[in-house]
């Protein structure tokens, strides 16, 4: 599998059954993302809410062809009265990932929002220990900014986060490479 023909589209309702994989599936949601069981009803009262697309966030899919790989998520966070820019994350199937889908996926989603919203700072989250997405961010383009401290709850401990930003002129950048 490789990145050449990894697109995002709408979920459309068939869907659901892909997204609740990562809510019940300690696998498929990958040890960086597994929470534990929680809200499994979250994708059908959003889709059923908004399609899991709003003004405040969304839900896209990543595939390839008619293949369903993971999805991508965004949300809006204000900064001021005035300014906001979007915080971005990912999950892949295990099927999918360790091979360019990810990095394609983000590169995509970054032209997207850059695209149909005015806004210029495009931040991304991971934990220290996720050296795969890090890599997968850099390669996108975005610029690792820092550690942020105990900031995420998982499997019995608190674990360091890195914070990934691109900005709008940066995005062209990474496009060309």
């Amino acid at each position: 599998m490789t990145d050449e023909h990894v697109t995002l589209r709408p979920a459309t309702e068939d869907d659901l059954s892909v997204l609740d994989r990562f809510l019940t599936d300690r696998e498929v949601a990958s040890g960086f993302q597994w929470f534990g069981w929680w809200d499994l009803g979250r994708w059908r009262r959003e889709w059923a809410e908004n399609g899991l697309l709003g003004d405040d966030r969304g839900t896209l899919m990543v595939v390839r062809d008619d293949e369903v790989l993971g999805f991508v998520g965004f949300r809006k966070v204000w900064a001021s009265r005035f300014s906001f820019h979007w915080n971005m994350g990912i999950a892949l199937l295990p099927e999918a990932r360790g091979k360019g889908v990810g990095t394609e996926a983000q590169r995509q989603l970054v032209r997207y929002l850059f695209a149909h919203t005015v806004a210029k700072r495009v931040e991304a989250d991971t934990e220290v220990e996720n050296i795969a997405e890090q890599r997968s961010l850099e390669k996108a383009g975005f610029s690792r900014e820092g550690i942020m401290r105990s900031v995420v709850f998982r499997d019995g401990r608190w674990r360091d986060g890195v914070r990934y930003s691109i900005l709008r002129g940066e995005a062209a950048d990474a496009a060309r490479r």
